[in-house]
């Protein structure tokens, strides 16, 4: 490609960090700034263009820049619709004001599309050509690579998983939508899950861990919990791990993958977790669709926003964009 130098932004609702690669996929320099969010977007970009100046370097040519972002992105035109963790994030034509104020190709993604290319080109994902990205965290988001493409459907808003409706009796979820994914099987609906259980009077260490107080538990809590043996805290992963599964079995049908990655801080529970995903797929998927996926978790952790946006950047410039 002639130049010798990558920039990969990932912005997120606590941190924007950047870091400069090199053409053979080195990270040559890096950093990390708070974002500081609730200043809204004009002071945020400005964080961003600084973390990008400090990365940027002082010899040898920059071949392009690609940025990860939380919330729906309209990729024909580089806009993003809107970004739940970031206030006045609204139309904002991302790609075109880096170009703008860069000079160089510039391309914006979804956080979760960018750690599914990353999965896809240096992860767990490395030679699949058909693969389904799935991150449990706070929220659930997801990728899905087909034919080593990333695909986005009409509008750029395709691959939403944690927004499949699972259970149409279950809870509404913050997109509007009743049963959602997320709302069954994220980090936020294992706590919820959790205290309700033990309001309605179920025995666990944790009401002694939080003296009481159900509002402080967390996932992170509940997944000690379940280390320790705790049966509440086991039971509430296995319920994840049933959605979960359901929603795989699903995709399966759909889009017949060759493999799923499942990352995000939740599948750090590891077993509690994946078992009763794997039962689930076992016992509700025809063994022809599953001999043909695997499920594996994530490679990448803390950088693979970075990476993503590396990937990003060799995507669009090596294959000439992104599958509609």
């Amino acid at each position: 490609m002639g130049s010798s130098h990558f920039i990969a932004v990932d912005v997120g609702g606590t941190q924007i960090r950047a870091a400069r690669y090199s053409d053979g996929g080195e990270i040559e320099a890096r950093i990390a700034l708070e974002t500081l969010a609730a200043e809204g977007f004009e002071p945020v970009f400005g964080r961003v263009m600084s973390a990008v100046r400090d990365v940027w370097p002082s010899q040898g040519e920059v071949a392009g820049v690609g940025l990860g972002v939380p919330g729906p992105i309209n990729f024909r035109e580089g806009l993003l619709r809107f970004a739940p963790n970031l206030p006045g994030w609204n139309n904002i034509p991302l790609r075109e004001m880096l170009h703008d104020k860069l000079g160089v190709p510039a391309f914006v993604a979804n956080d979760a599309d960018v750690a599914a290319l990353a999965e896809h080109r240096f992860g767990s994902g490395k030679g699949v050509a058909h693969m389904i990205y799935l991150t449990i965290s706070t929220g659930i988001g997801g990728g899905m690579i087909v034919d080593n493409r990333l695909f986005t459907g009409g509008g750029g808003l395709g691959g939403e998983v944690g927004h499949m409706a699972i259970d149409p009796h279950g809870p509404v979820c913050r997109c509007g939508n009743v049963g959602c994914l997320e709302v069954l099987a994220s980090g936020t609906a294992i706590a919820r899950r959790t205290r309700e259980r033990l309001a309605a009077g179920e025995p666990s260490i944790l009401t002694e861990w939080v003296d009481g107080d159900l509002s402080r538990i967390t996932a992170r809590d509940v997944n000690q919990a379940g280390q320790q043996g705790d049966a509440l805290a086991v039971a509430v992963f296995e319920e994840a791990g049933v959605y979960l599964g359901s929603a795989l079995v699903s995709l399966m049908y759909m889009l017949n993958p060759a493999l799923f990655v499942l990352g995000g801080s939740v599948t750090r529970a590891g077993a509690m977790l994946l078992e009763p995903v794997r039962k689930t797929v076992e016992a509700r998927a025809p063994k022809a669709y599953r001999e043909q996926t695997r499920i594996l978790q994530a490679e990448l952790a803390g950088d693979v926003g970075l990476w993503g946006a590396y990937a990003l950047c060799l995507m669009e410039l090596d294959q000439g964009g992104i599958s509609w």
